[in-house]
């Protein structure tokens, strides 16, 4: 199918299926792995579909509309799921299979980085989030090993397969595959810097069902309010820490704030612990370590030009570099930060 007949499709799909009729229907954001739509019904109303491409397991999909339906209920701002006439939550007609929720108005992504009160909102958002989730019927929190949140084994594992793969296929020296090949290098070269840094870890953090996909994408803001989370993942329990830091330490912020970014993390983690005082403070004073250790041991996305070509962007490649440079960033200053939190969390 191609974009114009898709775009039928969605269509057919709300009137037939959502008791929605349709007065316009036009692509909206991009996504990572759907393409999405933006309807507007003939009161006006404007509605979010996601349409899932083929081999999609929509058993996960439906599990993952869950989850976000279950932090709804708990009062964490996530848009209202449209379900079918027949009280499901992804129908399924003329080659596409969609889910349909509110559309989030006025709001922007995190992406273009925290600032003033973001930081509470955000911390407070994701505490109130990871303490309604901590009661999720998959399972209570538990006391999962720190490598095994920053697994330094497998990172070493991962980026020798990579190199193997970059001296079979030799990028051309200039551009971003070559810096990639050459970031991987470096990473594998640093690891045992990393490992020992990470030793400093408590010997166990909390994992607990999360969001799962919580980067800046997936948070969108309205003024310093958190407008909505979305696109959640199927439940599965992450550590809690790697999770605020993902967020509240994208690289984006750290390297467009280098004067804010402790203070402003403080503030976050100050605000998730009033909204979920459960999650022990090492947990909390573990952050900025997790974070940057994360960075440290990551492929992404220094494997895109080899696994996926077409999803290269400028977009991509500023945060592929930004990511590399901002956890450099935060291990210089990670100390300042440790310090810090440990004032909030007296």
């Amino acid at each position: 199918m191609n974009a114009e007949s898709d775009v039928m499709v969605v269509a057919g799909i709300l009137a037939l299926l959502y008791r929605i009729t349709p007065a316009a229907v036009g692509e909206g954001p991009a996504g990572t792995a759907t393409r999405n739509y933006v309807a507007e019904d003939r009161e006006g109303r404007r509605w979010f579909v996601k349409a899932y491409p083929r081999g999609t397991d929509l058993a996960e999909e439906r599990q993952a509309l869950a989850l976000g339906e279950a932090a709804r209920a708990a009062g964490v701002p996530v848009p209202a799921v449209r379900r079918t006439v027949s009280g499901e939550v992804i129908a399924s007609a003329g080659g596409l299979s969609v889910s349909v929720a509110e559309y989030v108005a006025d709001a922007e992504t995190a992406e273009g980085g925290l600032a003033g009160g973001r930081w509470d909102a955000v911390g407070e958002a994701v505490g109130r989030l990871h303490r309604a989730l901590a009661r999720h019927p998959a399972g209570p929190p538990r006391p999962v090993a720190a490598r095994e949140v920053c697994d330094v084994a497998r990172a070493g594992r991962r980026l020798k397969e990579l190199l193997a793969r970059w001296a079979a296929a030799p990028p051309v020296p200039e551009g971003f595959a070559a810096w990639c090949a050459r970031t991987a290098k470096q990473r594998l070269a640093a690891l045992p810097e990393v490992a020992a840094r990470l030793e400093k870890l408590p010997g166990s953090l909390t994992a607990q069902i999360v969001h799962g996909d919580l980067a800046s994408p997936n948070l969108l803001l309205r003024g310093e309010t958190v407008a909505a989370v979305i696109d959640f993942r199927p439940p599965g329990h992450r550590s809690a820490a790697w999770e605020l830091g993902r967020i509240v330490l994208d690289p984006r912020t750290v390297l467009a704030r280098p004067d804010d970014w402790i203070p402003g993390l403080a503030r976050a983690v100050d605000a998730y612990r009033t909204a979920n005082p459960q999650l022990p403070a090492a947990d909390l004073l573990a952050v900025p370590r997790v974070a940057a250790g994360y960075l440290a041991c990551s492929v992404y996305p220094l494997s895109e030009p080899l696994n996926d070509p077409d999803a290269l962007t400028p977009a991509l490649e500023a945060y592929g570099r930004a990511r590399h440079e901002a956890a450099d960033v935060m291990w210089e200053h990670l100390d300042e930060a440790e310090e810090v939190l440990r004032d909030v969390l007296r």
